[in-house]
């Protein structure tokens, strides 16, 4: 996939999920194979002000390339001037955020609101366009609700105003992430542009990212949620795809805990151990999921404060699952 004059090299992209997606969890996912990544969301707003939390989330590290900032807002002009701050950063791509369902976004006419304004969707991509050198990309729903589904006409407005890419979530604002996603939107989207479109929406598995590749054509996949304390599912769809169907079994408990320890341990190093280990908690919970005492765990994650203590949860953990073998 060539998004603009950057090239993609695999099918599995990481979703740019708020509150998750930070330098470390992408660095981690790249590690295990995801070919492209996208930051939190930041406000074009908040780069008006110089925020020092809203720079934070666009550092971009070599050892994430390729590397989109994701930016939300309702106003071009607003957004072509976050954008070209955002440059210092050396994003290799510009994402405008059509998608987020959150209130807080949505209901400041951010994020998924801009669906039902498809002209002002064309004409933030266009100014942003012409603000930057690098490629422009839009992550959009299927729609704003069941009566407004128009991800095809908003993609089209976009690919006009000079997006080189789209992502579409197979979902409207009002379903939020239920039920099941529409993967037909996507195949209809695929079929009305001729700029490269990735699919998201319930890519649970290596078997899903091939399905969604198949039944809409579309030129990567997009996986969220599923990655939350899964790295690996990159790999595995990797494989699959290009490796005859090749199934890569899910990790050994020793693998989970080291990998776990060190994508913390980056946490630590990029926002310090007292923010780190209160962000932890959530991640920890996720690595656990499916382990055998797995609630015990996570009610001790959910209060981790050092790095000592995670070391301590951790020896606890291999040695209950031990004596369970």
């Amino acid at each position: 996939m060539k998004i603009g004059n950057l090239q993609i090299d695999g099918y599995a992209v990481l979703a740019p999920m708020a509150g998750v997606a930070d330098r470390a969890f992408r660095e981690t996912c790249v590690r295990f194979g995801a070919s492209y990544v996208v930051s939190e969301m930041v406000s074009s707003k908040g780069l008006q002000f110089n925020d020092k939390k809203t720079g934070a989330l666009m550092e971009l590290s070599g050892a994430e390339r390729p590397a989109g900032i994701q930016l939300f807002g309702s106003e071009p002009a607003v957004m072509a001037e976050a954008a070209v701050k955002a440059m210092e950063y050396r994003p290799d791509v510009i994402d405008i955020n059509m998608g987020c369902p959150a209130p807080k976004v949505s209901c400041n006419g951010s994020g998924s609101a801009l669906m039902k304004n498809p002209e002002l969707c064309g004409e933030i991509v266009a100014a942003v366009k012409k603000a930057v050198p690098v490629p422009v990309t839009a992550k959009m729903r299927k729609g704003w609700n069941s009566d407004s589904v128009n991800a095809v006409e908003v993609a089209r407005i976009c690919e006009a105003a000079g997006a080189d890419a789209v992502t579409v979530h197979g979902r409207t604002r009002e379903q939020m992430y239920a039920p099941h996603a529409d993967w037909e939107i996507i195949r209809q989207v695929k079929q009305a542009v001729k700029i490269p479109v990735i699919g998201n929406g319930d890519v649970v598995s290596a078997q899903a990212a091939a399905q969604l590749l198949e039944q809409t054509g579309c030129d990567a996949v997009m996986v969220g949620r599923e990655a939350l304390g899964n790295p690996w599912i990159f790999a595995q769809i990797n494989a699959y795809l290009t490796d005859s169907c090749r199934i890569l079994p899910p990790p050994e408990l020793h693998e989970r805990i080291l990998v776990m320890m060190q994508h913390i341990e980056l946490m630590c190093k990029y926002k310090g151990e007292h923010r780190a280990m209160n962000e932890a908690r959530k991640h920890v919970g996720w690595y656990l999921k499916g382990m055998k005492n797995a609630a015990s765990f996570r009610r001790r994650a959910g209060s981790l404060e050092s790095w000592a203590q995670l070391e301590e949860l951790t020896r606890d953990i291999l040695e209950a699952n031990s004596e369970l073998q």
